[in-house]
């Protein structure tokens, strides 16, 4: 059985960065300066409704597993950094993520969403010239890179929050820049990035025919996808 990093004996996979959640309150995250745009690729949960024992992400859609097919679309889409979170059988999920990608292990991933979106802003944080990332699920694997670059232009715009839109329907990636990475980071449980959009002015880009984004919630789905390649 591969031994998940960060525990006692287990060795750090390739690829891996330990986990930076330090975070002083009243701390200034807003950074100035800089024009990158990264993004946050959630792949720590384990996914309950899909009804293995190990995580939905390591699902196969065609060949290749689902975190597989979206960590290739962000990589296509051209922005860095690209951080991704895994927390459930976190070794395995980093070998399927490949080399493109900084792996962040969650080890709290079980205390909900907002912990791996914390887990992966803190990996840029330091970085003040990454000044927004695309917030994206590692369930969705038709997602295009397109998408990405369409929120990335928003933000060179003007945008600190903007969400991708499929049919006048929002979904993602969501982008979050860096004037609200201090609220991020104080979310706890099960909230996401679209959390923040239910309080904020938003800017919502189209994302029609770039891809499909349709979440892989249980093998119904999966097999709904496979249908469609």
């Amino acid at each position: 059985m591969p031994r998940i990093p960060g525990q006692p004996g287990a060795k750090q996979a390739r690829g891996y960065s330990p986990p930076k959640f330090a975070f002083r309150e009243g701390e200034s995250l807003t950074a100035a300066g800089g024009d990158r745009v990264g993004v946050v690729l959630l792949a720590a949960g384990r996914g309950s409704r899909f009804g293995d024992d190990g995580p939905k992400t390591l699902a196969r859609l065609g060949r290749r597993p689902l975190v597989t097919h979206a960590v290739a679309a962000a990589s296509m889409s051209g922005l860095r950094p690209l951080v991704v979170v895994v927390g459930c059988q976190a070794a395995d999920v980093a070998s399927a993520a490949g080399t493109l990608a900084e792996i962040v292990e969650n080890p709290d991933w079980e205390s909900g969403m907002a912990t791996s979106l914390r887990a992966g802003l803190a990996t840029v944080l330091p970085d003040p010239t990454v000044t927004a990332v695309a917030v994206a699920l590692a369930d969705q694997p038709r997602i295009g890179a397109e998408a990405y670059r369409r929120l990335a232009a928003a933000h060179r715009e003007g945008a600190q929050l903007a969400v991708a839109t499929y049919d006048g329907k929002r979904g993602h990636p969501v982008l979050i820049g860096r004037a609200h990475f201090d609220e991020a980071m104080h979310m706890t449980g099960d909230e996401g990035a679209r959390s923040l959009l239910a309080v904020h002015d938003v800017v919502e880009v189209p994302c029609d025919g770039t891809g499909d984004a349709a979440d892989v919630d249980t093998p119904a789905d999966l097999a709904a996808l496979e249908e469609m390649t």
